[in-house]
């Protein structure tokens, strides 16, 4: 998770992110035709994104391809952000069936 949190902490890593989400599947030089970065930056952040396993590469004869891998991602979220919403809709829950009863009576 370590590896995750670091990637995701630069606001170019994630930019690149959002590139591939738009359209999954690009080479280098059409990840760079959308960021204001040159190619051996893009090429660094693509090494961390690779190594945080947020982004998957496959190669295409002579293209390489790089891919988003949401599967870590939704690791943080279930472990950090959905058991903490869970309550939250618990609570709202509670409270439509508190609101139902009250009008019922």
């Amino acid at each position: 998770m370590d590896k995750i949190f670091k990637a995701l902490a630069d606001s170019s890593r994630r930019q690149l992110l959002d590139q591939l989400f738009k359209k999954n599947g690009q080479t280098l030089s059409e990840l760079c035709d959308h960021l204001e970065m040159t190619r051996q930056s893009v090429t660094k952040h693509l090494v961390i994104l690779e190594g945080a396993n947020l982004v998957v590469v496959e190669w295409n004869g002579r293209y390489k391809l790089h891919y988003l891998n949401v599967a870590p991602i939704a690791e943080i979220y279930d472990r950090w952000i959905g058991k903490y919403e869970r309550h939250r809709i618990e609570a709202l829950l509670e409270l439509k069936n508190n609101l139902e009863d009250d009008k019922n009576d």
